[in-house]
């Protein structure tokens, strides 16, 4: 019987040591998930004020995701900067990698973004060019975004010139408040119309469009 209770405590503080162990694991994993979230906000801060450089005839805010919902996922975000922090409606709004979309109604501290990706028939469509290995320049406009494939398309091709994949795409600075040169992303493929010419543009964009969190707005400081 004294065998039999020593073994008992003996299973008891085995299991009680498992217990404390279980918790300290499960402990340090919470903070490594966390320190790993924070290298990545770090990683992405960082490289929106590289970005904020390259901006130079622009002030340039950095602000952070608040809300993006499932129903206008491709359309909108709403970012945490507003008109106390100098937003105005028009501005350019960059990720790390490349041009996201564009600011369409500003609030004290808050403001929307309509994406790049957006489908809205009403959109302020963002005028792009590409430049062929020949030197010409194609210039056409983002019409809408291939839900299939995440492509942007390039609709209203202004030359027949033909257009390699892996060609880069930039804005081109036409129609006003959107800088110029700033990278919307590369070919990806062209469709041709019925007498092979050029008619849209498939690209693939620069910016991880699913992936928002940090985001730069250019800010004109003209007016």
């Amino acid at each position: 019987a004294k065998n039999a209770t020593s073994s008992f405590f003996n299973l008891m503080n085995t299991y009680q040591e498992n217990q404390q162990l279980k918790k300290q694991v499960d402990s340090l994993a919470a903070k490594d998930a966390e320190n790993q979230t924070l290298r990545k906000e770090n990683q992405q801060l960082k490289a929106q004020l590289k970005l904020s450089k390259s901006l130079t005839n622009y002030d340039q805010v950095t602000a952070y995701v608040l809300t993006r919902t499932p129903s206008t996922w491709q359309n909108q975000v709403t970012i945490n900067k507003g008109s106390l922090a100098g937003i105005k409606k028009g501005d350019s709004v960059l990720s790390r990698k490349g041009i996201v979309g564009r600011i369409t109604e500003v609030n004290n501290s808050n403001s929307k973004v309509e994406l790049i990706s957006t489908n809205n028939d009403s959109a302020n469509r963002f005028a792009v060019q590409v430049t062929s290995k020949s030197g010409d320049v194609i210039n056409g406009l983002i019409t809408n975004y291939d839900t299939n494939s995440g492509d942007l398309v390039m609709g209203q091709v202004t030359s027949k010139k033909k257009i390699e994949k892996g060609t880069k795409v930039v804005t081109s600075g036409m129609g006003g408040s959107t800088p110029k040169g700033l990278l919307v992303g590369t070919v990806e493929k062209v469709s041709d119309d019925d007498y092979g010419l050029p008619s849209k543009i498939y690209i693939k964009p620069a910016a991880d469009l699913d992936d928002l969190s940090f985001v730069t707005i250019a800010v004109r400081t003209d007016d």
